[in-house]
């Protein structure tokens, strides 16, 4: 998404972007403070940052019929999954996290303990937890890992709504002035636009950034979340959004009643 915005290959409009790496658990916890002038952030942390930020209508990540998978070494083909997925201890990747609301809206509540996304396979593995909530490229290399899908939340999301499951989002701080969130905004879409078109290229900027992903695997994974979607939300997304975060606060999940604001 940001290829061309981190090698000049648009007009940046005389704006000078400082590209910050960290895992979504942190920028979720690092937008709560309202710290960063953009930011990713999962969709179920923007319900808590509303106040301070914009979602940007570009950049999103949805999954539309695939998503985070609920993975485990083995299970009792005799269970049913729901029941069964209750009784184990889950690692998830974060609490803020879309994936982690996704499977409270599946599951009810459950045991989890929060591990790094990167270290869920090996707490799976020495037995710190009995299942594991996979997001990123784990969604791909799971099953090389020697584990089993449980439940994809994606699918399971899409099977009950119609709709994509929505994952992340980009947001932007609201006292930013309009005209300079218009630019960035625009920025941000030309950004976007050019590495879709510019697709190899992109793909090999971002290869330094792959866990254990050849440029193929890598190449799908993008293929994924970096689609329609992500240049505009349209209709469809917006209404996923409503339901998503609208189901959770029904549900008890969230406590705070977000309204959310696009930046046009």
């Amino acid at each position: 998404m940001f290829y061309a915005i981190a090698k000049n290959k648009i007009d940046l409009r005389g704006y000078r972007f400082e590209h910050r790496l960290e895992d979504i658990q942190t920028l979720n916890e690092r937008a709560m403070r309202g710290e960063l002038h953009i930011s990713a952030v999962s969709i179920h942390a923007y319900a808590y940052v509303a106040d301070k930020y914009a979602l940007l209508p570009c950049g999103a990540s949805m999954g539309d019929g695939y998503g985070p998978i609920v993975i485990g070494q083995s299970r009792n083909p005799k269970s049913e999954i729901r029941s069964w997925l209750r009784e184990q201890l889950i690692a998830v990747p974060g609490t803020m996290t879309s994936a982690f609301l996704a499977l409270r809206l599946y599951l009810g509540d459950f045991k989890h303990v929060v591990v790094p996304f990167d270290q869920i396979f090996e707490a799976v593995s020495n037995g710190k937890a009995d299942a594991g909530l996979i997001i990123h490229e784990g969604q791909l290399t799971y099953a090389k890992s020697g584990f089993e899908k449980v439940i994809d939340l994606g699918e399971w999301w899409k099977r009950e709504t119609g709709l994509p499951l929505p994952l992340g989002g980009n947001v932007i701080r609201k006292d930013i002035p309009p005209a300079v969130q218009h630019d960035l905004l625009q920025i941000m879409r030309e950004s976007i636009d050019f590495g879709l078109a510019h697709r190899p290229e992109a793909v090999a900027h971002s290869m330094p950034y792959a866990r254990d992903m050849n440029e193929q695997l890598a190449d799908k994974f993008i293929g994924m979340y970096v689609n329609d979607f992500t240049r505009d939300y349209g209709d469809k997304g917006r209404a996923a959004i409503l339901k998503f975060l609208g189901d959770s606060r029904r549900a008890g999940y969230i406590d705070k009643a977000a309204e959310i604001e696009f930046v046009e």
